[in-house]
C-alpha cells in the first residue's frame, strides 16, 4: 500500500513538472524556434539544426499584476502563416519587400500572449497584454544564453544617456561582466552563425540595451522612467541631468510591446540584405505622402563653412548659404542644411540671427530647385512645437533635430510626436544625436534618416573612423535602418599622414573608399560633408557622386565579410550602381554581372589609383563596355574602394 502511494505521487510529480513545448519554423525550414513553458517561459533557436541560442528566458514584471511569464498557464495556441508584399513609401533597399513568415501565438491565463515569428532571415517575439487598466512596467526580462566561446561586435556604452555613436569592439561574451553593457544592434557569432539582435516597433516604451553576465549570455537593461530633468552645467542648452524612477514605463494595459528581433544567417551578406526591422514595424500612418522627397544635401557644419575663392566673408550668413545653394543647384542636389548658428540663439528657434534670412534663402533656393532644411536642438523644439508651422510658412522642407541623447520612454514618445507634427507641416525629419532606428520610419516615412552612428563628423576630433570601422557598419548599425553617416570627404589620407583638425577635417582611407559609401551606406537623406569650394576643385569626383541616388529599387550583396569588405549592386530607374569597400587589406574579386538584365552596358568606374599607399586621394576614372553575365575583375587598394555606374546601351 505504501509503495502504491509513492508510485502515485511520483506519477503526479512527473505531470506537474513536465514542460510543455511548442515550435515554429521559418518558411524554408532553416530556422526553428522551440518554446518551453514550465515554471517560466523560455525559447531556443536553431539554424539548420545548429543551436544558436541555447536558451532565452523572458518575462514582463508589472506593478500590481505580477510577473508575466512566471508560473505560466497556457490557455490556447494559434498558428498562422503569411505571405505578402510591402511597398515602402521611401525605398531603402527594395521597391517591394517580399514578406513571408510562420507565427505561433501562445495565450496565457492572466490576459497576456507571446507571439513568435519565424522568417527565412530571422526570428522575433513580443509580449501582448489585454489588461483593462493602465500599467506600470517595473522591468522586462530577457536573458540570451549562447553556446560556449561566442564572440560579439559589442557597441559598448559608458552611460544610458547616449548618442549611440559607438565603435563595434570584438569581444568574447564570457569576458563581459554585468557592469559592461551596449546599445543595439549587437552582433554575435556562435557556431559560425551570425545573430544580430535589435528591436522593432518601439512605441511608448524605452529602448533596450544589453549587458554582460560574466558568462556566455547577455541580459536586457533599460533606461528607467524619467521623473525630472535639469540642465547639465556647461552644456545647459543641449545636455541634461535626469532623475529616474525605479520602473521603466507607464503605459496602456491593452497593447503590443516591441518586437525583439534576431537576424540570423551563416552568410554575412544576408545580414546586409535583411529588412526585418522594417517588416516588423507598424504600417503607414500618413495619408498624404506625395510631398516626401528623399535626396542629397550640401552640409555646412562638417566643413565649418570653409568656402574660398569668393568676394565675401564666409560664415553663417546669407551670402555663404546662397553659395551652398548655387553649388547644390549645379550638381542637382535636392537640399542644403543650415546647421547650428542660423537661429537667434540655440534656444530661440523662431527668429534668425542678424545675418540670416531663411525666407530669402528659401526663395533663392526655390528658383534653383534646392530646398532648405534647418538644424534644431530637441528641447527648444519640444517647448516651441509651433515652430514647425512657422517653418512650413517660410517654405522650409525639413528639420534636423539634434542632441536627444536619451532612449527612455519619454524620448521614444518625443520622436513620434516630432514625426507626426512634422508630417502635418510637410517637413522631412533627420534625427541626429539619436538612438538607432526602431521602425518609426515605416509608419512615418517623412522620418528619412537617423544618426545613431559613429560617422564622418568624428573626423573633426578623432581618428576613430577607420576603414575597418566603415566596413563593420553595414553588418551592424545599418541592419537596423538608415544611418546619417555624412560621407563625402575629399581630404583623404593614409594613417601616417592623418591629423586631427576640427575646422579642416580629413578622413582615413582612399578617395574611392569615400565615393563607394554613396552606394553602400543607406540614407534616403544623404549628406555631402565637404566644402562646396573643395567639391568644385574636385569636380570629377563631385559629378560622379551627384549621380548616385539615395533610394533603391533593388539591392544585391555580391561579396561580404563582416569588418573586412563589402561589395554591393543597387538599381534605380533602370541604372545599376556598384559599390565596394575594404579594410586595411587590398583585395581583388572576380564579379559576375549576372544581376544585370540582358544587354550591353556602359560601365563608368571610379577606383583606387596606383599610389594610394602614399597619397590616398589618388584615383582612376575610366569607362568600359560590358555585357550582362560577363565577369569582371574588381580591385581595391588597402583602405580602398570601388564604385561604378552601369547604364544600358540601346
Amino acid at each position: 500500500m505504501k509503495q502504491k502511494i509513492i508510485l502515485i505521487l511520483t506519477v503526479l510529480a512527473f505531470y506537474v513538472v513536465k514542460a510543455q513545448t511548442y515550435s515554429v519554423s521559418s518558411p524554408n525550414s532553416e530556422l526553428n524556434i522551440t518554446v518551453t513553458v514550465n515554471k517560466s517561459v523560455s525559447f531556443s533557436v536553431s539554424h539548420n539544426e545548429t543551436q544558436v541560442i541555447k536558451e532565452a528566458g523572458l518575462a514582463l514584471q508589472l506593478e500590481n499584476h505580477g510577473v508575466l511569464g512566471e508560473t505560466p498557464k497556457v490557455k490556447k495556441t494559434e498558428r498562422n502563416s503569411y505571405e505578402g508584399i510591402i511597398t515602402p513609401v521611401v525605398a531603402r533597399k527594395y521597391a517591394e519587400i517580399k514578406e513571408a513568415y510562420n507565427e505561433l501565438t501562445i495565450s496565457f491565463k492572466g490576459n497576456y500572449k507571446l507571439l513568435f515569428r519565424a522568417y527565412n532571415d530571422g526570428v522575433a517575439y513580443r509580449f501582448v497584454t489585454t489588461l483593462k487598466s493602465d500599467i506600470t512596467v517595473e522591468n522586462e526580462v530577457l536573458t540570451l544564453n549562447f553556446a560556449d566561446e561566442t564572440t560579439s561586435l559589442f557597441p559598448e556604452e559608458a552611460s544610458l544617456l547616449s548618442h549611440y555613436e559607438r565603435k563595434y569592439i570584438p569581444t568574447r561574451l564570457d569576458t563581459l561582466q554585468n557592469n559592461r553593457f551596449c546599445s543595439l544592434p549587437v552582433l554575435t557569432k556562435t557556431n559560425d552563425v551570425n545573430v544580430l539582435f535589435t528591436e522593432a516597433d518601439v512605441y511608448d516604451y524605452p529602448c533596450m540595451f544589453m549587458q554582460g553576465t560574466g558568462g556566455n549570455a547577455l541580459e536586457a537593461k533599460f533606461p528607467n522612467y524619467v521623473l525630472s530633468t535639469s540642465p547639465k552645467p556647461g552644456l545647459e542648452d543641449r545636455s541634461q541631468l535626469v532623475e529616474n524612477a525605479n520602473f521603466i514605463a507607464k503605459t496602456k494595459g491593452n497593447r503590443a510591446f516591441p518586437w525583439r528581433v534576431f537576424v540570423i544567417s551563416n552568410k554575412d551578406k544576408d545580414l546586409v540584405a535583411s529588412e526585418l526591422v522594417f517588416q516588423l514595424s507598424s504600417p503607414l500612418k500618413l495619408k498624404d505622402t506625395d510631398w516626401i522627397k528623399p535626396g542629397k544635401v550640401a552640409w555646412d557644419w562638417y566643413n565649418a563653412n570653409n568656402i574660398y575663392g569668393v568676394d565675401f566673408k564666409a560664415g553663417i550668413n546669407n551670402d555663404t548659404y546662397k553659395y551652398y545653394i548655387d553649388f547644390a543647384s549645379k550638381y542637382g542636389l535636392e537640399y542644403i542644411i543650415l546647421d547650428e548658428g542660423w537661429s537667434k540663439t540655440t534656444t530661440n528657434i523662431k527668429a534668425c540671427n542678424n545675418d540670416i534670412n531663411v525666407e530669402e534663402l528659401v526663395r533663392y533656393g526655390k528658383e534653383r530647385n534646392v530646398g532648405v532644411i534647418l538644424w534644431l536642438l530637441w528641447e527648444p523644439l519640444h517647448k516651441n512645437m509651433d515652430a514647425l508651422a512657422l517653418y512650413n510658412s517660410w517654405g522650409v522642407k525639413g528639420v534636423k533635430v539634434d542632441f536627444m541623447q536619451r532612449a527612455d520612454q519619454f524620448m521614444v514618445n518625443y520622436y513620434e510626436t516630432i514625426a507626426k507634427e512634422a508630417a502635418k507641416n510637410h517637413l522631412l525629419v533627420d534625427f541626429h544625436g539619436s538612438f538607432k532606428p526602431s521602425g518609426l520610419r515605416r509608419a512615418y516615412p517623412n522620418v528619412l534618416t537617423y544618426e545613431g552612428v559613429k560617422g564622418n563628423e568624428n573626423n573633426k576630433w578623432s581618428a576613430d573612423i577607420t576603414p575597418n570601422h566603415n566596413v563593420t557598419l553595414p553588418f551592424t548599425r545599418m541592419v537596423a535602418g538608415p544611418m546619417d553617416f555624412t560621407p563625402g570627404s575629399m581630404v583623404n589620407t593614409t594613417a601616417d599622414n592623418h591629423r586631427i583638425s576640427f575646422n579642416r577635417p580629413m578622413s582615413l582611407g582612399t578617395r574611392a573608399h569615400q565615393v563607394a559609401m554613396y552606394v553602400v551606406f543607406e540614407s534616403p537623406l544623404q549628406m555631402l560633408c565637404e566644402s562646396p569650394s573643395t567639391y568644385y576643385k574636385e569636380a570629377e569626383t563631385t559629378a560622379f557622386i551627384s549621380r548616385i541616388p539615395t533610394v533603391w529599387e533593388d539591392t544585391k550583396v555580391l561579396e561580404a565579410k563582416v569588418s573586412d569588405y563589402i561589395l554591393m549592386a543597387r538599381k534605380n530607374k533602370g541604372v545599376w550602381y556598384v559599390g565596394g569597400m575594404t579594410d586595411e587589406t587590398a583585395r581583388t574579386f572576380n564579379i559576375a554581372l549576372n544581376f544585370l538584365e540582358q544587354g550591353t552596358y556602359k560601365m563608368e568606374i571610379f577606383k583606387d589609383g596606383f599610389n594610394t599607399g602614399q597619397y590616398a586621394q589618388d584615383y582612376v576614372k575610366e569607362t568600359i563596355i560590358v555585357e550582362a553575365n560577363q565577369t569582371i575583375e574588381l580591385s581595391m587598394a588597402a583602405d580602398g574602394g570601388f564604385a561604378a555606374i552601369l547604364t544600358k546601351q540601346n
